[in-house]
């Protein structure tokens, strides 16, 4: 089963508000959690890391890498963390 992605998983999105934001590559307002579309590119986040181990609960995990900080978010944004990695597909 192929994993789908929303805006919120694109480096082209910019959030306006919880809801909604703004597409960098078609300059148009798109809903967070709308279908990504074909100039999608996926964003560093915890959740795509091979270092990121989902918990009991649906918006927690641990970081396998991290010893001083095992504890994050799937949405969290790994762009500057010296642990990322992207899971192998």
């Amino acid at each position: 089963m192929e994993q789908e992605f929303t805006h919120l998983d694109c480096r082209n999105y910019a959030p306006v508000d919880v809801a909604k934001g703004i597409c960098h590559v078609k300059k148009e307002i798109v809903l967070a959690d709308g279908e990504s579309c074909e100039s999608f590119e996926k964003l560093p986040k915890c959740k795509f890391c091979k270092n990121y181990a989902p918990g009991e609960g649906e918006y927690i995990g641990t970081c396998e890498a991290s010893k001083t900080r095992p504890m994050t978010y799937p949405d969290l944004i790994g762009v500057t963390c010296d642990f990322f990695a992207w899971q192998e597909n």
